[in-house]
């Protein structure tokens, strides 16, 4: 997966473990471990089989955005970054062909 970041400051913040603990503190292991996930897989859909990330759809003022759990309550949130979407013939997203992602939020809790 391709990941870019919306800000140079959050891809900053990204550099390394270190500067994870620094501007995340306790959430700072889980969010390096989805960053490594996501990382490591081609495309969305693969993401999407690991179950304790719930790899989902926002919806309402979010929607078009994704997002991957951290907590209960705090998410990473990002947008596909492709144009135009990758779409099925049916209108929903095709998950497999989103291979490039630009993160938006980290640890947001919109709930």
């Amino acid at each position: 997966m391709n990941i870019r970041y919306q800000t140079r400051r959050m891809e900053n913040s990204f550099a390394s473990l270190s500067a994870i603990r620094k501007h995340y503190g306790d959430s700072a292991k889980k969010l390096s471990q989805r960053l490594d996930d996501l990382a490591s897989v081609v495309n969305l859909e693969v993401m999407r089989s690991f179950s304790s990330a719930h790899c989902h759809e926002l919806s309402g003022t979010r929607q078009g955005e994704l997002a991957i759990d951290l907590s209960p309550n705090h998410r990473i949130i990002f947008l596909p970054d492709h144009d135009p979407l990758p779409r099925k013939e049916d209108g929903e997203l095709d998950w497999i062909m989103i291979t490039r992602i630009v993160n938006m939020a980290i640890g947001e809790d919109y709930h």
